[in-house]
């Protein structure tokens, strides 16, 4: 992360979009016997979105997936905005802000591969986990030194708090 977090805008977003492979889980797909889908996530990336819900920050999920886990995990977050099986990230972004009343340079999209170059180019900030394709690398204004899956969302979401002059500590201590 730079130095100066202000630099790229921290302080200025209001809410975060994440992709779900990837991203909040390794990119890994495991099938169960019955044919089942199975996803690992990892709970600092857990505790990291509770707790930048719990500061204020509007959160969503858009994935290329159409996976009842992206489901599962919206509802243990209490996500309210998810859009699956997507094809225009850049579309079901531009929905999202107008659905949150946030404007598209108040967000911060978080993808790891080029079906999510679309989205991060139209939004105020784009992040990355350090195992992100090298075009979505060069592309993200912040990028985790956690790979996908193993704490990169938290990573970010603590850097937003921080622009915010909060720590994890102090979200989690509130009512």
């Amino acid at each position: 992360m730079p130095e100066n977090s202000a630099a790229i805008g921290l302080e200025t977003i209001r809410a975060v979009a994440i992709d779900v492979d990837g991203v909040l889980s390794d990119g890994g797909l495991w099938w169960g016997p019955g044919g089942e889908e199975w996803k690992r996530f990892c709970f600092a990336d857990i505790m990291g979105v509770s707790l930048a819900r719990r500061a204020g920050l509007i959160l969503a999920l858009i994935s290329g997936e159409n996976s009842p886990l992206v489901d599962r995990y919206a509802e243990k977050m209490l996500i309210r905005h998810v859009v699956k099986g997507c094809r225009d990230k850049a579309g079901a972004l531009r929905e999202f802000a107008a659905a949150a009343g946030v404007k598209l340079t108040e967000i911060c999209f978080m993808g790891d591969d080029v079906n999510d170059l679309p989205a991060m180019a139209i939004a105020g900030l784009s992040a990355a986990p350090s195992n992100a394709a090298s075009v979505v690398l060069a592309r993200a204004n912040f990028i985790a030194k956690a790979p996908g899956g193993n704490g990169a969302v938290r990573e970010l979401m603590d850097a937003l708090l921080a622009a915010r002059g909060l720590t994890a500590q102090e979200v989690f201590m509130r009512d």
